[in-house]
């Protein structure tokens, strides 16, 4: 489970910790057990990224006019509740993984925690000459322990006006290609503006407006030549996307506004352990497994919030904070004219 820590831990652009065995080890146990633990170990990680991915997207309702633009530096980041750092292994769903001590259901660290004490299980093999066999492994660690609370992300965003109440946007994070690592993430979204198409809309106090907006993230970590597994091609690959239905309300006044809404939040992320890997069982017997297994976790949730901008000139400052699943906040340093 190392190269799964790794991962995800580049995802969301954390330092990597300490995971303590190998895949190797887990799959000996059998593809389903090992896709089944994967699943639960990286689901909360996986879910509180899509929630970092989605803030900052409006820090107005107030769209900008024909030709009027906005470029932006967001920096976002999901708070990580202690629920968050394990979650409930329960060995009797699993076929040949047992704990070393006590029950058989225990609260176990999350790719966002850490197992502190270490946790040791029992996986059971076959082996063709001795039979049953039985060997002890620690637990993975996740990426965090009691003070690692943030899961960050980051994005340079655009704005611009098309007139009649309608804004477009962008986002992006400069894309990481290296022997080892590929990583891309991009979003786009649309803001309307209602009170744009309303009588005497300068005497309004507030506007209000709705965005939806579309965030991608994948990538791609080759663990062929740290693996210390005998295989071809082996890598880590994710696939996530979400949507973000807001309404949007803020203050029109010349200097600073405050602004806040109500959206819902929806995304899935995919991750897939990909290539060729030979496991050893026993002395004499090996498995070559192929693509061993594909994990995913789905959010869907209801996200209020609250934020303040700050507008001297043709730079802006803004601040939010986000009250969902995973909580979150972020700042922007905003560029703009108009």
């Amino acid at each position: 489970m190392k190269k799964l820590v790794l991962f995800v831990a580049l995802f969301a652009s954390l330092s990597i910790a300490k995971a303590q065995n190998d895949i190797d080890v887990l799959l000996a146990a059998g593809v389903e057990d090992a896709q089944r633990f994967a699943n639960d170990y990286l689901a909360s990680g996986t879910n509180g990224l899509m929630f970092s991915m989605n803030a900052n997207w409006f820090n107005s309702a107030k769209v900008k006019p024909l030709g009027g633009f906005e470029i932006s530096i967001v920096a976002n980041a999901t708070l990580v509740n202690d629920e968050d750092k394990t979650f409930n292994m329960d060995t009797s769903e699993y076929n040949n993984i047992q704990f070393v001590q006590g029950p058989s259901a225990q609260n176990v660290a999350s790719v966002l925690g850490e197992n502190n004490p270490v946790i040791f299980v029992e996986v059971e093999y076959d082996d063709p000459i001795f039979g049953s066999q039985t060997v002890e492994l620690e637990l993975p660690q996740g990426i965090g322990d009691q003070s690692a609370n943030l899961l960050p992300t980051a994005f340079l965003q655009g704005a611009v006006g098309l007139g009649s109440g309608i804004e477009v946007k962008a986002r992006y994070f400069p894309k990481i290609d290296t022997d080892d690592v590929n990583l891309s993430m991009y979003g786009a979204g649309l803001q309307l503006e209602f009170t744009e198409w309303l009588p005497a809309d300068k005497l309004w106090p507030v506007a209000l407006s709705a965005l939806v907006a579309y965030n991608h993230l994948d990538g791609s970590y080759d663990i062929t030549e740290s693996s210390g597994i005998e295989g071809e091609n082996q890598r880590l690959e994710n696939n996530t996307n979400t949507w973000l239905f807001q309404l949007a309300v803020s203050t029109k006044l010349p200097v600073f506004n405050l602004y806040g809404g109500l959206g819902y939040i929806t995304g899935k992320s995919e991750s897939d352990l990909l290539g060729s890997y030979t496991v050893t069982d026993g002395i004499l017997v090996s498995e070559t497994i192929v693509d061993p297994f594909s994990v995913s976790s789905e959010v869907s949730s209801v996200r209020g919030t609250l934020g303040a901008k700050l507008k001297l000139g043709f730079f802006r400052l803004n601040a939010e904070y986000h009250l969902s699943e995973f909580d979150a906040f972020s700042v922007g340093v905003n560029f703009g004219f108009r």
